[in-house]
């Protein structure tokens, strides 16, 4: 169970700088459109035209790359999630089995304390019943 929680939380943190990517490369094309913008509003030539939207879609293809990764990242990690709940499961099933099989053993050993004193009592008994000198 330790082992799986280490890998779902590499996941985790996996799917984070991932997701993390996304939005950078998502601010970083804002920031490249409003700059596009500008210079097409101060009248630019077709060549610059050309290599703003050149660009801009280069990061487009970034982001449907970078985003799919998220999506993977996201399957991984719920594949963690469930390996990890899955072990959780399985270790609360060992628990109880340990608990049944501790308490039939207590059980056994409450019963032969029980049987030993139960006939070290009737021995007593047994010998204060009998008169002296005669056994």
């Amino acid at each position: 169970m330790d082992d799986a929680g280490r890998r779902l939380g590499l996941l985790l943190a996996s799917e984070q700088e991932a997701g993390a990517r996304v939005k950078l490369l998502q601010e970083y094309r804002a920031e490249y459109q409003e700059r596009f913008v500008a210079a097409a509003r101060s009248g630019i030539g077709r060549d610059a035209m050309n290599n703003f939207q050149s660009f801009l879609a280069r990061l487009d293809k970034a982001i449907a790359q970078a985003q799919s990764l998220v999506e993977q990242s996201k399957q991984r990690t719920a594949a963690g999630q469930r390996e990890w709940l899955d072990q959780r499961v399985q270790l609360k099933a060992y628990d109880t089995l340990s608990a049944r099989h501790f308490q039939r053993e207590q059980k056994v050993e409450d019963r032969r304390e029980q049987k030993a004193q139960d006939e070290h009592a009737a021995r007593g008994q047994h010998r204060d019943g009998e008169p002296e000198g005669e056994a």
